[in-house]
């Protein structure tokens, strides 16, 4: 039987890394974004007998893995087998060993069968180990990382953070960081669940009960239609500007009730707030632009003013491109990169400013954490970098050619102004706002942050993989 090992150290007690594994979020937070993973049930935390059930995407192959927690050794690791799923047999070891004070050995060993025995073995094992490789390379890196933001910004137990846009791309990555750092999130949605941590709001209506935030500390507001995916008509781009500034001035104003307990309010914002500025460096005191995302941005920014005149500290994060193969930026890249028809856009020298989705929600967190930061912010990386470098490195972390250029007329021709402002716009921003504030950023770097989102990490990267 196959088995494949893992293990790397970390500078935290194996009872702290036992915790955040028990803790809700961790399992999410340790799922790669390259792979499509839906939770569809679970019940318990890591107790024994306790089992989580999953969907699977494999191109449009939908695969169900149930797994069961079989052994639990409290504070030193636990045992989860394989119930139903892809494989004739899975066991999961997760050890963890004391390393020296204050320090922790993670090993990992799983022991696989998959289906048709020694054929399956032979047609499958090379595919499968390179998959494990990706797999715990990324799992340490980002358990690494998480540990180091809870560390230096405090323990959340105690504490609880309101949260619209749960549901999407950095939504759900924040939900699950701040759970698996003990804080408890309230989700603030459209839909009604059943959820006693689930908020039922209708900003059209104008309905959100105050009463249901009376608890918070904070609230994050990331709420808003998708500016991105179809051509912008005068009715979508109603619906872009009402859903920004109806719900932002909708959420300050029921913060702004609550000011007493509400001791931050990070609410989103975009780097278009700048408009198109050529290779002009921005920061934060540097005037807003022309255009429709322009106007959208300042009208957002404007709408938290309820929340700022009620004394609340006031964050509004102007955002680059969010780099995630789950969507965004780089997910809409992916296909055609891939397919080998991808390259630099109009003339290539347009600055894209950009950040990974862990230094994003990471950024967020500090923001809710360090009552030093007010204000606009830049939620961006160290480096913005022009189309052309941009385009050169995802070709080159993905191995293919960057040759078939999109001209800006076919831009304009096929996009309209949605193709002018998003992809042929230039904004070169500043990050220093932020690094000055005490943010260091976990991907500085354009190559690090793309190998680490799509698990294209080398193997001297993955922690000790065997």
């Amino acid at each position: 039987m196959p088995v494949f090992h893992h293990r790397f150290e970390l500078p935290h007690s194996p009872r702290e890394v036992y915790g955040w594994h028990e803790r809700p979020g961790a399992f999410s937070r340790l799922t790669p974004p390259w792979e499509s993973v839906r939770v569809v049930s679970r019940t318990g935390g890591l107790e024994l007998g306790s089992r989580i059930t999953l969907c699977l995407r494999k191109g449009p192959v939908p695969i169900t893995w149930e797994v069961e927690h079989v052994e639990v050794d409290e504070g030193r690791g636990f045992v989860d087998e394989q119930v139903r799923g892809p494989f004739r047999r899975w066991r999961h070891e997760h050890r963890f060993s004391e390393a020296g004070t204050g320090r922790t050995i993670v090993e990992d060993r799983v022991e696989w069968e998959p289906p048709l025995g020694s054929l399956g073995r032979a047609l499958s094992a090379p595919w499968i180990e390179a998959m494990l490789q990706q797999l715990f390379a990324f799992r340490a890196r980002r358990l690494t990382g998480d540990l180091e933001l809870h560390r230096r910004y405090g323990p959340g137990e105690g504490r609880v953070v309101a949260v619209t846009g749960s549901t999407g791309m950095i939504g759900r990555n924040l939900v699950n960081l701040l759970r698996s750092g003990g804080y408890r999130v309230l989700e603030i949605s459209r839909s009604r669940r059943s959820d006693p941590d689930a908020v039922q709001w209708s900003p059209a209506q104008g309905a959100l009960e105050s009463s249901a935030l009376e608890e918070i500390d904070a609230a994050v507001h990331l709420a808003g239609e998708s500016i991105a995916g179809v051509r912008w008509t005068g009715a979508k781009k109603e619906r872009i500007l009402r859903s920004r500034e109806v719900g932002t001035r909708l959420l300050a104003g029921v913060l702004a009730e609550l000011r007493d307990s509400v001791g931050a309010f990070v609410s989103a914002s975009g780097v278009n707030y700048y408009g198109n500025r050529g290779d002009e460096r921005l920061d934060e005191d540097s005037g807003s632009g022309e255009g429709f995302l322009a106007e959208v941005c300042r009208r957002w920014e404007r709408a938290t003013d309820p929340a700022r005149a009620a004394g609340i500290r006031t964050i509004r994060l102007r955002t680059g491109g969010v780099l995630t193969p789950e969507g965004g930026l780089l997910g809409t890249m992916l296909l055609p990169f891939r397919t080998g028809v991808g390259g630099k856009v109009g003339s290539g020298r347009q600055f894209m400013s950009w950040i990974d989705l862990d230094d994003h929600t990471g950024l967020i967190l500090h923001a809710l954490r360090t009552v030093e930061l007010d204000g606009a912010v830049n939620a961006v990386a160290p480096g913005p970098v022009q189309n052309a470098t941009f385009t050169r490195t995802l070709g080159k972390v993905l191995r293919r050619p960057t040759v078939l250029p999109l001209p800006a007329p076919a831009v304009r021709t096929l996009m309209g102004e949605m193709g002018e402002e998003l992809l042929l716009s230039s904004q070169r921003v500043s990050s220093a706002k932020a690094e000055g504030s005490g943010y260091n950023f976990r991907f500085p770097e354009l190559e690090d942050s793309l190998r680490h989102q799509l698990g294209r990490t080398s193997r001297t990267d993955s922690g000790g993989g065997e």
